[in-house]
């Protein structure tokens, strides 16, 4: 674990140094403490670097969290949060809000991409729970799935329908976290910070949760009362992260194995040192994708996308995936 803080002290200072205009790590102490500093690298980093930088946390934490909730619910190490409809919910609800009303600056997107997730979790959880007292891993997952291709299809339908109006969410889609600012951070912060303390509460009953429904509910747990709050978490975390930088792939579904192996099976480890790792990772890859194209820039998604996978792919190669 204290391997896991330095790494993201390390994250931290790197995310606030690096960009088009590098900043000397003294001189970004001074433009944080507010000492004399020049005045275009004050504005580097705290009007441009700082926001970007607590986004980042956000999104990594939030998506990290929330995967490995989602893991340890459908006890499936090959679940993320998108199995939740969260991803295209949020897209749907995006692409709605360009069509419906002109929305074209992230700022704008996202109450349309929040409000996007929670629907369609809530769906999502109404369908898997249709018929029965409290919705199984297997339903949700179908269930998620299910209404995940049929709105991604239909976003699919309305970009290719008006391809010109479409094109501003292209850099959204892609998991961006250029061009946000507090506008964007202050109105998702507090749903991110209440799913990460139900994540925390509902961690315990988890491991309980592992051990199959009927030792469980023996040994005291309320199972209907764990899914639901686990639900509501990784629905706020998911949720958040992708209102702020639009939907970054596989670090909900990377960050829990790794921590895993590194920390064992117990989800109260493995939720606080996700927390910490997906950020982390999401730093250093939107710290690559300022400088891979410099003076361009790539989308962070692309990134983890790039890195995640052939990474994903060797720790499974070297290990057998752990079981819940």
């Amino acid at each position: 674990m204290l391997l896991l803080v330095g790494l993201l002290v390390a994250a931290l200072a790197l995310s606030l140094a690096v960009g088009s205009r590098p900043v000397d790590l003294p001189t970004v102490w001074g433009a944080l403490t507010n000492q004399a500093v020049p005045a275009a690298d004050r504005a580097a980093v705290v009007g441009l670097r700082l926001p970007r930088t607590v986004i980042a946390v956000l999104v990594g934490a939030g998506l990290a969290v929330a995967g490995g909730l989602m893991q340890a619910l459908t006890r499936n190490p090959l679940a993320d949060p998108g199995i939740l409809g969260v991803t295209s919910g949020a897209a749907f609800a995006v692409a709605m809000g360009v069509v419906l009303l002109g929305v074209t600056r992230p700022s704008g997107y996202v109450w349309f991409a929040f409000a996007g997730a929670l629907l369609a979790t809530l769906a999502v959880y109404l369908v898997g729970s249709a018929g029965r007292s409290n919705a199984g891993p297997v339903q949700l997952t179908l269930a998620g799935v299910a209404l995940s291709a049929v709105l991604t299809g239909v976003v699919g339908a309305l970009r290719l329908a008006d391809q010109e109006r479409f094109a501003v969410l292209l850099t959204w889609e892609s998991g961006s976290l250029q061009s946000r600012g507090w506008s964007v951070i202050l109105p998702v912060l507090p749903f991110v910070l209440v799913g990460l303390l139900l994540a925390g509460l509902v961690a315990g009953s988890l491991n309980t949760l592992g051990l199959g429904e009927d030792l469980a509910t023996a040994l005291g747990a309320s199972v209907a009362r764990t899914r639901v709050l686990a639900v509501v978490a990784i629905t706020l975390l998911a949720g958040g992260a992708t209102a702020m930088a639009g939907p970054i792939t596989l670090v909900g579904l990377m960050v829990p194995h790794i921590v895993r192996w590194l920390v064992g099976p117990d989800q109260r480890w493995i939720l606080g040192a996700s927390a910490l790792a997906g950020p982390v990772l999401v730093l250093l890859a939107d710290v690559a994708a300022r400088v891979l194209l410099w003076p361009g820039e790539l989308p962070v998604g692309v990134v983890t996308a790039f890195v995640g996978a052939p990474v994903l792919i060797a720790l499974v190669r070297r290990r057998k995936a752990s079981g819940l």
